[in-house]
């Protein structure tokens, strides 16, 4: 199998026959201004040097240059084949709440962008660990399964907002559920799940969710998200308010996020405006047993660029040495003579 690296270089092959149309204009022209100096073939026997063949050669290898010029760009690889690679590392699920309480703006520019900003950070310092995303308000759903595409789980994190989940509400609880079923190892002490939340639980119970996950072997770390004195959560009509009128204020429940830290064997950070909590979190996680894990992988392609460009110049030389001209026979004239 053959691929391009860089197939867009390709589209460059579409110029080969203007080459060939430049030539023929060229000749058309020649041939005109041959015309006006007098009898076209009188002309020709006065220049019995050109040649109109070797333009036509010369124009068939610049274009057979040219071309594998274009395919070297092209970078043509081959000899790709599957292969399985052993990693050592912990799984970590992290569960996101993107309620309308995380518009609030008591973090900059509001509570989901700035976790998202954090989550993106830690993401970048992984190595062999899988990370997955499960995203929840008032119901929940896996936004990314575990995996070690550092760069499709930022992609996947970019598009999250507020309207991500339907359903308005938190289910912590739920959120940690669907956590515990999206791992893809079932090894004890070597997963993790982060949960992201204000911790204004109105659901279910987050607390049993977060003791079942434990019975497994999986450690709970929750993140709060907010202040304890509240913000007004603004949408684009204006302050949210309840069915009264009154405008809801979004508080963080640090009491119900260290409970479901303690009843998870995890820990409890308070989310700060500068260090979001992440970091010690991730610390903490790093002290888990690594699991080996296996995955399929494809191997390099070996590069094949070198042989066309090789071959672009042959042809680019070739081209030069032929020239326009016929070869001169004054040589084999005088021998004739004599």
């Amino acid at each position: 199998m053959i691929i391009f690296a860089k197939a867009h270089y390709l589209l460059l092959l579409l110029l080969i026959p203007f080459f060939f149309i430049a030539v023929a204009v060229r000749l058309r022209i020649r041939r005109n201004r041959i015309r006006k100096l007098g009898d076209e073939l009188l002309v020709d026997d006065l220049m019995p040097s050109w040649s109109r063949t070797k333009v036509w050669v010369r124009t068939a290898l610049y274009s057979l240059a040219f071309l594998f010029l274009v395919i070297g760009l092209a970078r043509p690889q081959i000899g790709a084949k599957l292969s399985e690679r052993k990693l050592k590392g912990a799984e970590i699920m992290i569960a996101l709440d993107v309620s309308n309480s995380m518009r609030a703006r008591d973090y900059s520019p509001d509570r989901l962008e700035r976790a998202k900003l954090a989550i993106s950070r830690i993401t970048d310092k992984l190595k062999d660990d899988r990370i997955g995303l499960v995203i929840f308000a008032g119901s929940t759903f896996v936004q990314l399964p575990v995996t070690t595409d550092y760069v499709s789980a930022k992609m996947f994190l970019n598009s999250i907002t507020t309207e991500s989940v339907p359903v308005q509400g938190t289910a912590i609880g739920d959120a940690i559920g669907t956590a515990v079923r999206s791992f893809s190892s079932q090894s004890a002490n070597s997963r993790a799940i982060i949960v992201i939340t204000d911790g204004e639980n109105h659901e279910d119970d987050a607390v049993e969710a977060a003791k079942a996950a434990a019975e497994q072997g999986i450690r709970v770390f929750t993140i709060g998200v907010g202040s304890a004195e509240g913000q007004p959560i603004p949408m684009p009509d204006g302050l949210l308010k309840d069915k009264e009128g009154n405008i809801v204020v979004t508080r963080l429940d640090e009491e119900a996020l260290k409970e479901i830290a303690s009843a998870g064997n995890g820990a409890y950070v308070h989310a700060g405006t500068d260090e979001f909590g992440l970091e010690p979190v991730y610390d903490e996680i790093k002290k888990l047993d690594a699991e080996e894990l296996s995955s399929v992988v494809f191997e390099e392609y070996d590069e094949q660029f070198m042989y066309f460009l090789a071959l672009a110049l042959v042809f680019f030389v070739a081209e030069m040495l032929v020239g326009e001209r016929k070869p001169r026979r004054h040589l084999f004239e005088k021998v004739q003579r004599l």
